[in-house]
């Protein structure tokens, strides 16, 4: 049987072999955190390598994702479907093993890493999870929901603002299942961090109301046990376990340098390494003791049989619940879905109410959200203002994890982070809201929703100059526009009740990426529509006012600037105008149609257009053609009251009909 040196040995010399190859990668990390990957991985990892999606595994989070070899070589070794030739495709095109770990594409890596701090905020998310679940579903006799999450994290992670924002939620959430490795190794790319990062981590942990592990040597497996026992002992509080490592360990000319961090060893130097920690085997190759010792197959496969028992129990014992909890792992919607969508699109149009977006948003969901008990909202402190907090909500804290209602507190960036946790884990479809302006905070995690694919639901409310007096600090001008650059990403734009309620529809049902509904301050008022005309809004673009016969010409617009262009039209056709208006809010909806429906809402023919949004305008280029004429922001905004901002903007009917009338 191989002993623990060997096996860390095994990761150690896999991640400079396959960083060697593909002359390109991070080589310092999985040598330095080896040891610990192998504590955790061999005597506390719940998981089954022959089926990675197993509910109740544990989840492991490599935060410092630039040390992914580490991750791969853990999924190698312990039996997961990654060959020893998708380890000598690192960083290869189309390869198993890209240069972070991405989700989707190798299997047991749970969520997508590399920016720093992102993996960690997630991992918050993912341990949030998993304890309101516990408290929905795990009886006195079943703990049908019960399972750790383990992340190793680097100083980088830890010295982005993300984490700080997490972290210090973690700790008053009481997230006792979340345990972090911190590889204390005192290095970053520029060097040593003692000239830049000097935080007393422990202490300020501890602040956050962490129990912390201090001082552990992370070459020392004894150790680290230790160190881990204790931290599964304590149920109440999330763990640091801070571990003094030393990066590129084993390397006798790089170790402990920022030379061994971001670049391939070299030949010779792997060659010295090789003698210093008594590996003789050539690259890519293990010896069968060691993948015996490494196989995580059978251990695995028990564990999972032992929850299935436990399953099966809870199948007899509460037969309403586990067919609940089923259909929440399946991603089905529960009886009663479809009827509430089309009962809600029916009352709004019906109704005929005149609302700001942002509450008919709050109707929407007091429509949806009592047939759809996994639905589990937020806000980063504008609970008030985004309107997200509809009448069934409860709130999540630490002592009633059963809630639905996340308080984050001013921490947008954490807030889009833990909603990417809160999905990957399932069970949850989770939204959360803050300004539009705001969305910037959380750019990158946003764009990471988008890269996963997951259904993570982003609300933004004061969605542009209508806002008025808070001025240009607050008015969005740029956001949407740049939302819509996101690959994968769905922007919703809704003009009046029925479009929000249609927004939300499309963004509760759709698995296969994130949406952000942007959503105004100021009342809107409703539009008409006839039967077809309402089934056409779930297509994104639509013709919502028409005239007889061709048009002449096509005005368009999203939002609050839909009922400008429905003036506008009103006006022109009095001079003899025949003018069409569509609403188009969402273009990624709209883009997705067949183009036969695509051109009977804008006719090829028809080259006379504009197009008028309250905001930057580059993304409508591709609706109005080289003909065509936009109405929107050029400028950021003014601190004035919205109908004075509107009219000093030129975004008016007169001065649409303008831009139409010069077209024609």
């Amino acid at each position: 049987m191989s002993t623990r040196n060997e096996k860390a040995n095994a990761i150690r010399a896999l991640s400079m072999d396959a960083v060697q190859k593909a002359n390109s990668g991070h080589p310092g990390m999985p040598m330095g955190m080896a040891d610990i990957a192998e504590v955790l991985w061999s005597d506390y990892l719940k998981h089954n390598p022959q089926n990675p999606d197993w509910f109740d595994r544990d989840r492991f989070v490599l935060s410092n994702g630039h040390g992914s070899m580490l991750l791969y070589s853990l999924l190698h070794l312990s039996g997961y479907d990654l060959s020893i030739d998708d380890l000598r495709d690192f960083r290869q095109l189309h390869s198993k093993t890209p240069g972070h770990p991405e989700y989707g594409m190798t299997p047991g890596v749970e969520t997508t890493t590399g920016p720093l701090g992102q993996g960690l905020a997630m991992s918050v998310g993912m341990a949030l999870a998993e304890k309101m679940l516990a408290a929905r579903f795990n009886t006195k006799e079943h703990q049908l929901v019960d399972h750790h999450t383990y992340v190793f994290a680097g100083d980088g992670c830890l010295m982005e603002g993300v984490s700080h924002e997490a972290c210090s939620l973690a700790g008053t959430l009481g997230l006792g299942k979340l345990i972090v490795f911190y590889d204390d190794n005192g290095i970053s790319i520029d060097g040593k961090v003692e000239g830049w990062f000097t935080d007393d981590t422990p202490k300020r942990f501890e602040a956050y109301g962490w129990h912390v592990v201090a001082n552990v040597d992370g070459h020392d497996p004894e150790a680290l046990k230790q160190a881990t026992e204790a931290a599964r002992a304590e149920t109440d509080r999330p763990t640091l376990i801070c571990c003094k490592t030393t990066i590129g360990f084993g390397s006798p000319n790089l170790a402990g340098t920022a030379k061994s961090h971001g670049a391939p060893l070299g030949d010779d130097e792997i060659a010295l390494v090789r003698g210093q920690i008594g590996w003789s085997h050539p690259p890519f190759e293990i010896p069968t003791n060691v993948y015996e010792a490494w196989s995580a197959k059978e251990r695995g496969a028990a564990l999972e049989a032992q929850w299935d028992g436990t399953w099966k129990a809870y199948q007899t014992a509460y037969p309403e619940k586990a067919a609940e909890f089923q259909r929440r792992m399946d991603g089905t919607f529960p009886d009663g879905w479809e009827e509430a969508v089309t009962s809600a699109l029916q009352v709004a149009q019906d109704k005929g109410d005149k609302k700001a977006t942002r509450a008919a948003s709050l109707t929407a969901l007091n429509a949806l959200a009592p047939v759809l008990p996994e639905l589990v909202g937020g806000s980063a402190d504008l609970t008030g203002s985004n309107k997200t907090l509809w009448s069934g909500s409860t709130t999540v804290t630490g002592d009633t994890p059963d809630g639905n209602y996340i308080y984050y507190g001013v921490r947008e960036f954490a807030m889009t982070a833990m909603l990417n946790g809160l999905t990957l884990h399932g069970g949850f479809i989770p939204y959360a809201g803050t300004f539009l302006v705001f969305s910037d905070y959380a750019r990158n995690a946003l764009r990471l929703s988008a890269l996963m694919k997951i259904q993570s639901i982003h609300v933004y409310t004061h969605d542009s100059i209508g806002l008025g007096e808070d001025g240009p600090t607050h008015q969005p001008v740029e956001h949407v526009a740049s939302l819509r650059l996101i690959p994968n990403m769905t922007v919703w734009r809704p003009c009046d009740v029925v479009e929000t309620v249609a927004a939300w529809k499309d963004a509760i049902e759709r698995k296969d990426g994130p949406t952000c509904l942007a959503l105004s301050r100021q009342g809107l008022p409703h539009q008409q529509r006839d039967a077809e005309t309402l089934r056409n809004v779930q297509r994104g673009g639509y013709v919502l006012k028409d005239c007889e016969g061709t048009p002449q010409l096509i005005l368009m617009g999203t939002g609050s600037e839909v009922q400008i262009a429905v003036e506008a039209a009103d006006q022109l056709a009095t001079e003899g105008i025949d003018v069409r208006v569509v609403s188009m809010p969402s273009m990624e909806v709209f883009e997705a149609q067949d183009e036969a429906y695509k051109n009977t809402v804008l006719p090829p023919e028809v080259e006379a257009r504009v197009a008028i949004e309250a905001g930057v305008v580059d993304s409508w280029y591709r609706y109005v053609g080289y003909k065509g004429r936009c109405l929107g922001m050029e400028s950021f905004g003014e601190s004035a009251p919205a109908n004075v901002l509107y009219q000093h903007f030129g975004l008016t009917v007169e001065a649409l009909i303008a831009e139409a009338k010069g077209l024609l």
